[in-house]
């Protein structure tokens, strides 16, 4: 996991959300919600269910590196770059 990937993405899906707002949705303090978006800690599991429920994405879309694949000209095959 990317501390400040994942850190980028809670910011990005918070938008201008107020923090009190989604740390009360969520269940967590506000201070936890701000070490979440500034790479200090990574929420335990049930908390990314919790976040990926509010805002509507997956776990995976948030927490996870996806790696990017690239067709290999002339197939359909991807490979891994």
């Amino acid at each position: 996991m990317d501390k400040s990937l994942i850190a980028y993405r809670l910011k990005q899906l918070r938008g201008d959300m107020d923090r009190d707002f989604v740390a009360k949705s969520l269940g967590v303090s506000v201070s936890a919600l701000q070490m979440y978006e500034t790479e200090q800690r990574i929420p335990r599991d049930d908390i990314k269910v919790q976040i990926a429920e509010f805002y509507n994405v997956s776990v995976q879309d948030i927490f996870f590196n996806i790696i990017e694949h690239n067709k290999c000209p002339g197939t359909s095959e991807e490979v891994i770059s």
